[in-house]
């Protein structure tokens, strides 16, 4: 269990360290259509993207490195189901909601599932 753990872990830092660093580094294929609107809607806030990819860098890096896993695995989960969400209402493609459904499934693996992770996301759902 503990090497599943590790390898989902490792996985989708890299996803996220990778998907991060690409936004600084490659110009995106021009979009059409809904999906280009709501791209262009996040586009003109000039923060956003800037801000949810430095995010996805430095939780990455937190899941590569196995530091502060919980706390990256909590900040990734809405960022998991909006991309979801985005694949499955605006842009529908079937490679797309694999991606997105893979991330879902990693995130929930890590945080419900994972002997080393679980107990400590299993705590917030605790009332005290």
């Amino acid at each position: 269990m503990k090497h599943v753990t590790l390898v989902v872990r490792i996985l989708l830092g890299l996803i996220f360290v990778a998907s991060g660093i690409s936004f600084f580094l490659v110009t995106p294929p021009p979009m059409e259509g809904p999906i280009a609107t709501f791209f262009a809607g996040m586009a003109a806030t000039k923060y956003f993207f800037i801000l949810l990819k430095g995010t996805e860098i430095v939780c990455g890096l937190m899941l590569l490195s196995g530091l502060f896993v919980p706390l990256a695995l909590v900040i990734l989960a809405p960022i998991i189901l909006n991309i979801f969400l985005v694949h499955l209402f605006i842009a529908p493609e079937p490679m797309s909601m694999v991606v997105a459904v893979v991330l879902g499934l990693f995130e929930i693996y890590l945080a419900f599932f994972s002997p080393q992770y679980s107990p400590k996301i299993k705590q917030l759902f605790q009332a005290r």
